[in-house]
């Protein structure tokens, strides 16, 4: 019996040693080839260097489109028990920028878009129809001619409107001139003193046109399964402090599977021109106490968007 233990000990002394020695083994050859992995895509990353800082044109665009569908039948626990809602989201961005020794071109695209629903089956006034809410559409287009490897002579023009309820009302077009910094390769920071901020809207006593200085700048980058885009817009009016807006919005996209994964935006935006074209189409009251500029409550316009994403080039 004595002669059995000992020998059942030493079968298990053994496997157990052949167990740690396999593993030590196969973790040696784990390392070894992460380490010629590593190498290569280090001689990989340094290829798309080279091949980024060719001249010509870079095009690329992402999307999201995010959504939820419910529906309700005699869920008495809410005040309308019989109903149902939907939100969808969807966000669009493209550039094409073509970059060359002495000059460069470049044009983006931003389109963001939501619906909702909520329709009450036991009121058959309500609309079971898909309203729009987020309503943002943004185009613009920049030369610049270049003085040094930094900074270049350059002219902007950017649009902005929106496209599902009031087409051009208002709509924004900025025109300029003046100055472009890339500190990074895709990072674009510009500075125009001089440009005018076309406003477009059937109320003119509300939307005034002015001239002023434009700030705008973008980041725009793709690494690995990430791509991502944030973009600040301003105008200061030099007529009207109140003329004044801005606009910053950022888009992130994951790809998990192939050109499909997950994607979010958001915005924020003050416009103290559209906050009192909100608050006189809401106000009731007696004309003298209308709101004006000095007292409307401008405050920060704020959406996002979360869901799938794709990516198309």
């Amino acid at each position: 019996m004595k002669n059995k233990l000992i020998v059942s000990l030493a079968l298990m002394l053994t496997v157990s040693f052949g167990f740690a020695q396999t593993r030590e083994e196969l973790q040696a050859q784990k390392s070894e080839k992460q380490a010629i992995a590593d190498a290569e895509q280090k001689e990989a990353n340094a290829i798309q260097a080279k091949i980024d800082a060719l001249p010509g044109w870079r095009i690329g665009a992402f999307g999201v489109i995010g959504g939820s569908l419910s529906n309700f039948n005699n869920w008495y626990a809410q005040g309308a028990p019989n109903n149902s809602s939907g939100n969808i989201g969807i966000n669009f961005n493209a550039f094409a920028n073509k970059l060359e020794d002495s000059y460069f071109w470049r044009n983006s695209l931003t389109a963001n878009f939501a619906w909702v629903k909520l329709d009450n089956k036991d009121n058959p006034n309500d609309s079971n129809k898909f309203q729009p809410t987020t309503d943002v559409f943004d185009i613009s287009s920049l030369y610049g001619q270049k003085l040094t490897e930094k900074w270049a002579a350059s002219a902007l023009a950017e649009y902005r409107t929106t496209v599902l309820s009031n087409f051009n009302d208002p709509g924004y077009l900025d025109v300029g001139v003046g100055f472009t910094w890339t500190p990074l390769d895709n990072l674009i920071v510009v500075i125009h003193p001089l440009n005018y901020n076309f406003v477009f809207s059937d109320n003119s006593a509300v939307f005034e046109s002015s001239l002023g200085a434009k700030i705008l700048a973008d980041y725009t980058r793709q690494i690995g399964s990430i791509a991502f885009k944030s973009n600040l817009s301003a105008f200061l009016s030099y007529k009207k402090s109140y003329l004044s807006n801005w606009q910053w919005s950022n888009a992130f996209s994951y790809t998990l599977w192939k050109n499909i994964g997950v994607g979010f935006d958001f915005a924020l935006r003050s416009n103290k021109q559209e906050a009192l074209n909100y608050a006189l189409g809401q106000y009731t009251g007696p004309i003298a106490n209308e709101p004006t500029f000095g007292n409307v409550d401008n405050k920060l316009q704020t959406y996002y968007t979360l869901g799938l994403s794709y990516k198309f080039m």
